[in-house]
């Protein structure tokens, strides 16, 4: 059996390589997965293009895996050689106070495989094969494919900040501003949990009538004339929630710019250190509550499967390109391009 593995190692910003790498070996309480589907996350290409700096080299990116248990170390228990799989890329240690409350995304001695966030940055899934801790894998259900099940990771960060964290209601107006891959997501749980008027802001013409396809009721082009005015001929008492899942801060100040009394508001999408300004007194005398969603816990990600299984989102939908490992160069080249969604690479 070769000991080689094909990976796309990042050895710089804007230099990415395919190589022959080690296939890693599992220790104790680890398995290794053979990656049959891997999403490809904005917060990837950010990396490879360096618009994010948080990133050491060598580096091997991709989150968002399905694939097969090909090989457990010493220890595991719940799995075996074979088994189809879903992975959590946000390991945690399950012993300190955070993970004893529950937040294993705030964990003290967190990692994350192929990610962003923690300082401890481990090899993700843009290679053949994918070492991680048994605690991040769950059972791909017979009926998920491997690409929909690639998909989990962000559907379940869409799950936590609507439904954990937002605590939307049936028969609430959304109003989701960015409807690419993660905005899809979102407005995808927002109408399985019983959205009334659910809103997609968008620029894209091609996004936009995505978000229509799959369940918006109504859309916005924020170039076409003030998005605020458009919004509340739609909703006159204005928004309940309104989720933040674009990136850019001007989409941020856009979500403040929609509150009323009581509006929600989830900053989502943002990743990168940018500012923007809050009115005190009017922040106060609104009454609303902002949140954040980032990342996910084992809560979330069940949460997600079951939503997969059950058929009540089904994330396939937002699948727009797929690639093999070897194409990668041209799925970043579509990643950066207007008419796509969710981009697959298949290894």
């Amino acid at each position: 059996m070769s000991t080689k593995m094909t990976a796309a190692v990042l050895r710089d910003f804007n230099k990415l390589e395919l190589e022959q790498v080690p296939i890693p070996e599992p220790g104790f309480g680890e398995t290794v997965i053979r990656i049959k589907s891997c999403g490809f996350c904005a917060t990837d290409y950010k990396a490879i293009k360096g618009i994010r700096r948080n990133v050491d080299f060598p580096f091997i990116a991709g989150h968002e895996p399905s694939g097969t248990v090909s090989a457990i170390g010493p220890g595991v228990t719940g799995f075996k050689e074979g088994d189809d799989v879903i992975v959590q890329p946000s390991g945690y240690c399950g012993v300190c106070t955070q993970c004893r409350l529950g937040n294993t995304h705030y964990c003290e001695q967190a990692f994350t495989t192929g990610g962003d966030g923690p300082e401890d940055v481990r090899p993700g899934a843009f290679a053949e094969y994918m070492k991680t801790t048994e605690t991040c894998l769950f059972k791909k259900p017979e009926t998920v494919s491997f690409n929909a099940a690639a998909l989990t990771e962000p559907l379940s960060g869409s799950w936590k900040g609507l439904i954990q964290y937002s605590q939307m209601q049936v028969g609430d107006d959304v109003v989701i501003i960015g409807v690419g891959g993660i905005g899809l997501l979102c407005l995808m749980v927002a109408k399985a949990a019983g959205a009334g008027r659910l809103i997609a802001i968008d620029p894209s013409a091609f996004a936009r009538d995505n978000a229509m396809k799959l369940g918006a009721t109504h859309t916005v082009d924020p170039r076409a004339g003030e998005p605020k005015q458009a919004v509340y001929n739609i909703i006159p008492g204005g928004p309940d929630l309104v989720v933040e899942a674009a990136g850019p801060i001007s989409a941020v100040k856009m979500m403040t710019d929609l509150r009323r009394r009581g509006t929600r508001w989830n900053v989502f999408g943002i990743t990168t250190h940018e500012k923007f300004e809050l009115d005190g007194g009017l922040t106060h005398f609104l009454e609303g509550r902002m949140d954040a969603s980032f990342g996910t816990t084992p809560l979330a990600m069940q949460k997600a499967i079951r939503l997969i299984e059950t058929g009540l989102v089904d994330p396939e939908q937002i699948i727009s390109h797929r690639f093999t490992l070897t194409d990668i160069h041209t799925a970043m080249d579509v990643m950066g391009q207007e008419q796509r969604n969710k981009v697959i690479i298949n290894p």
